[in-house]
């Protein structure tokens, strides 16, 4: 399958889910002084999220440019040394705006990757917060996935929210806990699963994150409730 189809099935199965295809932002964002060159999908949306700014649809799909070329999420220093980052990408993503939350946007996911993209489920993997008890659950109650392959990560990164499974876009703004899923290659390519002491090898990429916007950060470092 190549990137035309992704791209298309990807945006197309949103679209019947009631999501309205939105153009791709530029590549330097209006009007958002925290960033220098837009960096994820949510990033057009980000007043959205925080209740400055309405749209006339409660949910979105987008293929977004993305630049990781400095600031928080800086890919550089990876580009050439493996087979997953890139200095610039298209970023897949749907978006609700007080619309559906954690349980449909699971669903959503496990239902493209796994009857439209015909992904072996066997082969996924799945990463949450430690702390977010109702993604866990639904990832192995709801959706089946055992719970061996279900990896709780915490604040790994030497501060409070400071996770692999805790997003933010920049040191100030919209932020929360997050899901990833991973497609695991095989025994055959190094790596361990996420979580583990060899994660940042190959076997195991990470091929969707799900981020649950639930707080909005300060200057300060304090974590506000999103509207």
């Amino acid at each position: 399958m190549k990137s035309a189809e992704i791209r298309e099935k990807f945006l197309r199965f949103f679209e019947s889910k009631g999501h309205q295809i939105v153009a791709s932002s530029s590549l330097v964002p209006h009007d958002d002084p925290t960033l220098l060159f837009t960096n994820a999908g949510m990033n057009q949306f980000k007043d959205v999220f925080l209740g400055f700014d309405r749209r006339p649809y409660l949910r979105a799909t987008t293929s977004q440019k993305c630049v990781r070329a400095g600031g928080k999420h800086n890919d550089l220093e990876n580009v050439g040394y493996t087979a997953r980052h890139h200095t610039f990408f298209e970023m897949l993503g749907n978006f609700s705006f007080g619309d559906y939350f954690k349980r449909d946007a699971i669903r959503y996911a496990w239902e493209l990757l796994v009857d439209v993209y015909k992904l072996p489920a066997e082969r996924l993997w799945v990463s949450v917060y430690a702390e977010d008890d109702e993604a866990y659950e639904l990832w192995t109650r709801d959706i089946g996935v055992p719970a061996e392959r279900v990896v709780r990560i915490g604040d790994n990164k030497g501060a409070r929210y400071a996770s692999d499974n805790f997003w933010m876009m920049g040191d100030t703004g919209p932020c929360g806990p997050c899901t990833e899923i991973f497609y695991d290659h095989g025994e055959g390519i190094p790596g361990g699963p996420p979580g583990s002491p060899d994660e940042e090898g190959d076997r195991y990429i990470e091929i969707w994150k799900n981020v649950f916007m639930q707080f909005n950060r300060d200057e300060a470092g304090a974590m506000h409730p999103m509207p």
